[in-house]
């Protein structure tokens, strides 16, 4: 699954002169809010595309890159989410905009897996970087996916390719690739997708009913395989507990 030290990336299957054919047969008739549309889509999928070629060649020197090709690169770099937090347990105002805002699907959903739901809304946090690094279409629009839920073989709705981050098993090394992952209209779907992939799949059983044991639906997710980064765990039990302290002291 993805963290917050993914970058969006939109693969591309046109070549830059295919899209640039594209765009202006598409604004040939357009107003002119719909052509500035189109002019943020073509930019942001060609910056996707050059920082896609750089990382599918191995990466290297970043001063290659265009400067806005070198800003996007930047976004994939971690994002300490645990920070967002102080050792007082206060967090930031846009840490509590984003709680806000989707409380009434942590809710749901907890009551759903049979866990708190800060938990919910933790695992939330740690996957998008508090709503801060949302998952992209290619034309920038936010595809919802919270949870960094790729989109395999069975899954029939819309998806965005966007570079992540995995990790190999044993050495533990970083490497970064481009993956599928699930598009959603709005985030309700997102967080009732996301309950429904723990619920049908045996491999994270462990991790439902747990209750407020952030600790044991961290590891229970750990050992289905929910993500490669060796630390998984420990991070979202940690953002977790916080979260519950927080919840407790108000």
């Amino acid at each position: 699954m993805r963290q917050v030290d993914f970058s969006q990336m939109r693969a591309m299957a046109a070549t830059p002169s295919t899209m640039a054919t594209h765009a202006v047969q598409s604004n040939m008739h357009a107003t002119p809010a719909t052509v500035a549309a189109g002019s943020f889509g073509s930019v942001f999928q060609q910056v996707q595309g050059e920082v896609a070629r750089f990382i599918e060649q191995g990466g290297g020197n970043a001063t290659h890159l265009s400067p806005q090709g070198r800003a996007y690169l930047e976004q994939s770099q971690p994002v300490n989410v645990l920070g967002s937090i102080n050792q007082g347990g206060e967090i930031g105002e846009v840490q509590q905009q984003f709680l806000a805002s989707i409380k009434p699907w942590t809710e749901e959903t907890g009551a759903r897996l049979g866990v708190a739901p800060e938990i919910v809304a933790a695992h939330a946090a740690l996957e998008s970087g508090w709503g801060q690094r949302p998952l992209r279409q290619g034309t920038g629009a936010d595809t919802n996916n919270l949870f960094g839920i790729k989109a395999g073989g069975k899954w029939q709705g819309d998806v965005a390719s966007n570079l992540t981050t995995e990790y190999e098993a044993g050495s533990g090394t970083a490497l970064k690739k481009t993956e599928r992952f699930r598009s959603y209209p709005d985030q309700a779907s997102a967080f009732r997708d996301y309950a429904q992939v723990l619920l049908d799949n045996p491999r994270y059983r462990a991790a439902l009913n747990t209750g407020t044991d952030a600790g044991a639906f961290a590891q229970g997710l750990a050992r289905g395989g929910y993500a490669t980064d060796p630390h998984y765990a420990a991070k979202l039990t940690q953002l977790a507990t916080r979260l519950q302290r927080t919840a407790a002291a108000d």
